[in-house]
């Protein structure tokens, strides 16, 4: 599935690229341009993150935004799981009827974490599934 970015993502994932030296997948640009989700290749979170976090962090100072990084999968069942990350997911399941929806098991003390302050992480889950994988909707169980 092909990805269409705006100017300004398009310009975040340059930016990234050239102070990770790790491919950035998609950008999602939220608050404004204060936030910013960035897909990363897979296998190349602790090359994005830097020793300490150092890397990140001057991805961050340059960008003056708070990022938070995903990692890319193979499989949709994975991905959702990586984007819905630091929530424990212990399973998830793709349901194709009439939309594909991917049905997630969560901790339970976890909920809170897998939706997000103002449903912002579970927004984020559906945009980037629907983009990358075609699933419609995702569902908390």
């Amino acid at each position: 599935m092909g990805v269409t970015l705006d100017d300004d993502a398009r310009q975040y994932l340059a930016a990234f690229e050239d102070v990770t030296g790790v491919d950035g997948r998609d950008c999602l640009v939220t608050d404004g341009g204060d936030s910013l989700l960035i897909l990363v290749e897979r296998g190349g979170m602790s090359e994005a993150i830097g020793p300490d976090g150092r890397t990140v962090k001057q991805f961050e100072d340059r960008t003056d935004a708070q990022v938070r990084l995903v990692e890319d999968a193979d499989e949709a069942e994975t991905f959702v799981a990586n984007v819905l990350a630091p929530a424990a997911v212990y399973n998830v399941t793709i349901s194709e009827n009439n939309d594909t929806v991917a049905y997630v098991e969560v901790a339970e003390d976890d909920r809170g974490v897998a939706i997000g302050s103002n449903g912002r992480t579970i927004d984020a889950a559906r945009t980037l599934a629907d983009r990358h994988f075609g699933i419609d909707d995702i569902q908390l169980i």
